[in-house]
Parts: C-alpha cells; sequence; structure tokens
C-alpha cells in the first residue's frame, strides 16, 4: 500500500594504524602530527645587528609535511628538525638548499637554511611522493613595525593525521537490528547544520536530522515506512525520495517551502540497502552538501551474524554551500575528501573492533553524489556478496570475492570472519579515495 498525504505547518529544524603486509599498501593513510617549536632565539650579534635564529620541528609520515607551511619573518635563520615517523622511508629536500639523507622510521636530521629572504619550496624525493602532496612551503613574511615574528601553520588542505576536536565522538557504525513491528514512524528535519567533517575541519552541510548522513531506515519486506518530513531550513525548499519505496513522485517527493511539512509514506516490497536523498533540485548540490542517508531492508532468512555494519560512502566537498567555487568542484568531480559516514578518516582514528574468529556483515549504499567505490578489507576475503537485491556469493560456493564494487546510489553487503587477530585497514579501493579519507581500521583482538 503507497501513498502520501501532507499538511502545512509553519515554524514560528578514527587514526588507527594498519598492521603486517597492510603497511606497505596503505602507508598513505596512518598520520601523525608534528609541529613548530615556537620559539624564537637571538644569536650573536652581527655587524648588521643581532640574528633570529629558528627552530622547526618537522615530521614525516602518512604522504604528509607537518607543518604544510612555516610563514617565516625575513631573515630569520631557519633550522627544520625533520623527523620521519612512518613506516617507510623518507627525505625532504629544500629547493636551492640542503636535503637530509633517507630516514628511517625514528630517524632524525636537522637543516640548516641560515637566513631565509625568499620563499622557498621543500618536498620528499621519493618518486611519486611529492605528487602525492608530502611537500613544505616556506613562506617569507616582512617584518612588522612592531618586530612580530610570524607563525606556523598546516596550511589550507587536509590533515587527516591531525586530531579530532577533543570529546568528538565518531558516528557509529554500528547497525541495530530492524524494530519489531510492521510500521515505523519517523520525523526528519531538514535544516542547516555546522559538523567536523575532518579533524579539526568544520563544515556547515545541508542535513536531514541533524547529520550527514541523515538516520539510518531499517526493517523487512513488507514493513510500511511512514516518515514526516519538516523543512526548519529557513532559506531554501527541500524534498525527499526514498529508492526504497515504489510511488508517484509527483506529491510525495515535491519541494517543502520552509516551514512547511509532509507525510512521506511507502511500503518496502523489496529487499535490499537503499538510498535516500534530497528531491529538490540541483540534486547534485543537495546531495553533495550531505542531504542523503540509507535504508536497510532484509532479505528473508538473513541469519545472524556477530557484527554488522553499516558505511555510507560519500564525496566531500569543502567551501560555502551553493558557492560558485563549491559548485564547480561538484561539476568537475574533484572532491576535498572521500569518506565513509560524512566524515574522512573517522574510523582510523576510532577503529571498529571485533575479535578473532567472529563473523561480520559491512553493509555498503555508494550516496556519490559521482563517484563509484570499491569496498575492500585488506587481509580478509569476502564469502558472501549481496549487490543491488541479488546474491552474488554465498559460502556454500569454491569462489572468494575482494571487493563490492557499487555505482552511485547502489548498495549491498559482504561478510567475512577474521582469520587473527590484529589491524585489518578497510579502504575504497580506488586508492586517490581511500588516501584522500576513504578508509579506516577494524581492530580484531583475541
Amino acid at each position: 500500500m503507497n501513498g502520501s498525504h501532507d499538511a502545512s505547518s509553519r515554524r514560528p529544524v578514527l587514526l588507527g594504524t594498519a598492521a603486517g603486509a597492510a603497511l606497505t599498501v596503505l602507508a598513505v593513510l596512518a598520520a601523525n602530527s608534528g609541529g613548530d617549536t615556537g620559539g624564537p632565539a637571538v644569536a650573536a650579534g652581527t655587524a648588521g645587528g643581532t640574528t633570529v635564529t629558528r627552530t622547526v620541528e618537522v615530521t614525516l609520515d602518512g604522504m604528509r609535511v607537518r607543518p604544510a607551511r612555516i610563514d617565516v619573518t625575513e631573515g630569520t635563520a631557519l633550522r627544520l628538525k625533520v623527523t620521519n615517523t612512518d613506516a617507510q622511508r623518507h627525505d625532504l629536500k629544500v629547493g636551492n638548499g640542503s636535503a637530509t639523507p633517507l630516514l628511517a622510521r625514528g630517524q632524525s636530521r636537522t637543516l640548516d637554511l641560515g637566513p631565509v629572504t625568499e620563499d622557498r619550496e621543500a618536498w620528499c624525493t621519493l618518486p611519486g611522493h611529492r605528487a602525492a602532496g608530502m611537500t613544505l612551503d616556506i613562506v617569507v613574511r616582512r617584518a612588522a613595525a612592531d618586530g612580530h615574528e610570524g607563525h606556523s601553520s598546516d596550511g589550507a588542505g587536509l590533515d587527516l593525521g591531525a586530531g579530532f576536536s577533543p570529546g568528538r565522538q565518531p558516528r557509529t557504525a554500528d547497525l541495530a537490528p530492524a524494530p519489531d513491528g510492521r510500521i515505523h514512524r519517523l520525523e526528519l528535519r531538514a535544516a542547516r547544520t555546522t559538523v567536523e567533517v575532518a579533524p579539526g575541519v568544520e563544515q556547515q552541510m545541508w542535513t536531514f536530522g541533524g547529520t550527514a548522513p541523515g538516520p539510518t531506515l531499517r526493517g523487512k519486506v513488507g514493513d510500511v515506512f511512514e516518515i514526516t518530513l519538516v523543512n526548519d531550513d529557513e532559506t531554501m525548499g527541500h524534498g525527499i525520495d526514498f529508492h526504497a519505496g515504489s510511488l508517484a513522485p509527483d506529491r510525495p517527493m515535491r519541494t517543502l517551502e520552509p516551514g512547511e511539512r509532509l507525510v512521506h509514506r511507502f511500503r518496502a516490497e523489496k529487499a535490499g540497502a537503499w538510498l535516500y536523498h534530497c528531491s529538490t533540485a540541483p540534486m547534485l548540490q543537495h546531495i553533495g552538501n550531505g542531504m542523503y542517508g540509507a535504508v536497510v531492508i532484509d532479505p528473508p532468512g538473513l541469519k545472524e551474524v556477530d557484527h554488522e555494519y553499516l558505511l555510507v560512502s560519500s564525496e566531500l566537498y569543502l567551501g560555502t554551500p551553493g558557492s560558485t567555487a563549491q559548485v564547480t568542484k561538484m561539476r568537475e568531480g574533484t572532491p576535498d575528501a572521500w569518506v565513509f559516514n560524512g566524515v574522512a578518516a573517522q574510523y582510523a582514528k576510532r577503529p571498529l573492533t571485533a575479535k578473532a574468529g567472529e563473523r561480520a556483515r559491512f553493509w555498503v549504499v555508494d550516496a556519490g553524489p559521482g563517484d563509484p567505490v570499491a569496498f575492500h578489507i585488506v587481509g580478509t576475503v569476502f564469502d558472501t556478496v549481496y549487490k543491488e537485491g541479488a546474491y552474488l556469493l554465498t559460502p556454500d560456493r569454491p569462489g572468494g570475492a575482494q571487493v563490492l564494487d557499487l555505482a552511485p546510489a547502489q548498495g549491498g553487503f559482504v561478510e567475512t570472519t577474521f582469520p587473527g587477530a590484529g589491524h585489518y585497514s578497510f579502504v575504497d579501493h580506488d586508492m586517490r579515495h581511500a588516501e584522500a579519507g576513504a578508509h579506516g581500521t577494524v581492530e580484531v583482538g583475541r
């Protein structure tokens, strides 16, 4: 039974460490933060006066140099204390200057650049590392009238090795069982919400229920969902489209103006992992700014497992929502990060947990808005693959699978049993996506 009705109402709404062989493949996914000693020192006087010497601690890790930028007053004698904390070797070469040797993990060298009078760049010389973002900018500032020294920063790019804000908890990836009853009711409020989308990076998002992705819905075949959508966004319209339902879209998916509400009712006739999203044009912007979520409808006879997780894959576009700069990135398909459950690298900082021998089911939905996902767990083989309403692989068959591949708006799940204790990295196996936020860790104990 499908249908909808509405009534208007005005509103007066984790970095884990990969282990073993995974380090070779995924060294770029783990990172630690470095820092500036912050204290300039005054050296002995010269004929022209005193020379200020400044030492900055520089860390090489996870295909990043930290800090990624140093602002220094013109004429300051700069020293870089370079330490490699990564599992693989790195060096640091300063343009028109000296370089460290290749440093193994834990090794340090100090580069004495002398008085700095022009902008410089430094980078790791190993093939591909500079292109992957392993660079440092040294920016010269003229001395201010009061002699105030410049400061260091991490630059404008995302630093996935940095820490999240104190007290921030990752969105749970645990998927609760389908609730009892055959009718499920939920109120969703469309609103703008500022959230932390990467370590130390806040972004205004357009959301359902105050989160991106929105709340997860779960049920069984034949269940009825009654969703009340309230548009609390004071400046623009929003609607909603549930892929799990089948009904004429004219009224239930129409755009609600600020303050309006609508009851969207549908029956889940088919099993699967489904996307829901804002139905208002331009949908590229509404989905790209966070208005999406997942509906899980269990296949009949779905067996119990030790753990069930849900990961919604999406692209992250920073900047003012709807601005020319942000929309250009969306149209060109050049996001700032790729993420699981709305936040870059959150499950690297706070890993999922399991025990050796336990069986886990990973539901994955690709929210896009534009890129596919290739979900893979390092160190495991999938013996079950369920994609777009059909089993492609079951444990009674001799084959195995390594990836769950999904186009935008597709969903499914894979199952595996963790063979032993360790750290199992999960990634979007498009390594551009993995290195830019779409990765995490399952920490498996004994």
